[in-house]
């Protein structure tokens, strides 16, 4: 696939970029922050793209991680990972839909789904929730990272330059629409914190992949014609649309 039809992470990816959250490394932690995580913690991560998440979890905290995705070429690139990790014990990978999850109900203690639930429309997001809710145990927690609105959505004309320029569909909502969601799915508590996006940032290239990586993303970036035109065109949307379009960071409890 040619790289300007790409999908906006699998783009970010093939340039070099291993934290594909909108929020970057320091939306990852705050929900880390929020959770006891220990090496008996049983952790699902749905969505886990190249595995970097997983393998920071398997690492610090020692708990068992079952990683899944529906894209076969990242689950490729995760096993790749995890194993050049030495981390095959702790983290296991397979293909999953998360709409239909292969667990049975209450079978973890940690739920963990990062800048997936954006792509969906509100009545998908509900199924996938809800899903989530079923293979939790009571106590667990859901841990998600997505787009959120500041105010009212963008303009019919900008909505459509971001799916433009990720190649997705793409539906964030408001704080207390994503709020409102996880309660009325079921979990009984949500915390939340939000802030501005760090994808295409300078300095959240640097905080999340460090100096020398983000200049390789950078140059990859700029390198050839079609990527410096995808390349460009998402910087300048984030930069602009910074005030309208920020990340969320959802800690729910079943």
């Amino acid at each position: 696939m040619h790289s300007s039809e790409k999908a906006g992470h699998t783009f970010l990816a093939s340039l070099g970029k291993t934290r594909l959250r909108p929020g970057g490394i320091e939306a990852t932690e705050w929900l880390l922050s929020q959770v006891r995580l220990t090496p008996e913690t049983k952790v699902l991560e749905i969505a886990c793209n190249m595995g970097t998440t997983s393998i920071a979890l398997a690492q610090r905290f020692g708990c068992t991680v079952f990683a899944v995705d529906m894209d076969k070429k990242a689950l490729d690139a995760a096993r790749q990972n995890v194993a050049a990790a030495g981390l095959e014990d702790k983290i296991h990978i397979s293909e999953a839909n998360a709409s239909k999850l292969p667990f049975s109900d209450e079978s973890f203690d940690i739920v963990i789904n990062e800048a997936m639930l954006t792509m969906y429309v509100d009545k998908a997001k509900v199924k996938l929730a809800g899903e989530y809710y079923r293979v939790l145990k009571r106590g667990g927690h859901l841990l998600t990272h997505d787009i959120m609105y500041t105010g009212s959505e963008l303009q019919e004309s900008r909505h459509a330059q971001l799916e433009q320029v990720v190649k997705s569909n793409v539906s964030p909502m408001t704080k207390p629409g994503w709020e409102q969601l996880f309660l009325h799915c079921g979990f009984h508590k949500v915390y939340s914190q939000y802030g501005k996006m760090s994808l295409m940032s300078p300095g959240g290239l640097i905080k999340d992949e460090g100096g020398l990586r983000a200049l390789k993303i950078i140059y990859n970036g700029l390198r050839t014609r079609a990527n410096r035109q995808r390349f460009i065109a998402m910087f300048r949307f984030f930069r602009r649309n910074s005030r309208r379009l920020n990340y969320i960071v959802c800690c729910s409890q079943k």
